[in-house]
């Protein structure tokens, strides 16, 4: 018996505003509930012109990856995404994104291209603005896991350039990969055998391979 899939209506949804500058606890909250309950697919939307705190998408990371490996999770950029939202954006199993919208972040800490000769090392103690930029530093650290933070900080990442590093488009591939094990899988068919032909007469008779006038009675000429 066949099952539907199920339309993207009828998943479980969670939206991020990123208007302002907020905590988001009770979007992760939200999450947290969400997948408690081992959903087969969920999506995260990402709507809007602001960024989300660091430690917010570090805290997010963290629900995700403590969720059922039968979930699906589909995140959806609709806005371009700028610094620590690129990161939630890149946890998806599927990533969709809007056609023209864009992925952005700075460089800091080890990846910013600086002439000094001291490696940059984090600090013993830190104050709040400062454990704001480890946060940031350690966003950046997960994004380059997916893309080169180095080469790509400070630049417009668009469409093009996130499906030629496999990023996008990954829900065409799965599906071209599960047709292609299928089509392995699936047995051979072995070529029918063709009937037998009984001929007349002993095998004696059927071998004699002499002229008729030479064969014995009885037997043929094959």
């Amino acid at each position: 018996m066949k099952t539907r899939k199920p339309s993207a209506e009828s998943q479980p949804k969670v939206v991020l505003q990123l208007g302002s500058w907020g905590s988001y606890l009770d979007e992760a909250a939200e999450l947290e509930a969400l997948l408690r309950k081992k959903p087969a697919r969920l999506r995260i939307e990402l709507v809007g012109v602001g960024e989300l705190p660091p430690d917010t998408a570090l805290l997010l990371r963290s629900i995700l990856h403590a969720r059922s490996p039968r979930t699906l999770v589909t995140t959806h950029a609709r806005s371009s995404l700028h610094g620590a939202a690129v990161l939630v954006w890149l946890l998806g199993d599927q990533r969709l994104i809007r056609e023209d919208a864009r992925l952005h972040f700075r460089a800091a800490g080890p990846f910013e291209n600086s002439d000094s000769a001291t490696p940059w090392q984090e600090p013993d103690t830190l104050t709040d603005d400062e454990f704001e930029s480890a946060d940031y530093i350690r966003v950046l650290q997960l994004i380059n896991e997916f893309l080169p933070v180095r080469e790509m900080a400070g630049r417009s990442i668009e469409l093009p350039t996130l499906r030629q590093f496999g990023l996008v488009d990954n829900a065409k591939t799965d599906e071209v990969l599960t047709a292609l094990l299928a089509r392995q899988k699936r047995p051979v068919a072995k070529p029918a055998k063709k009937p037998r032909v009984k001929r007349a007469g002993s095998p004696a008779q059927q071998r004699c391979a002499r002229p008729v006038g030479e064969c014995s009675p009885g037997q043929r000429k094959r």
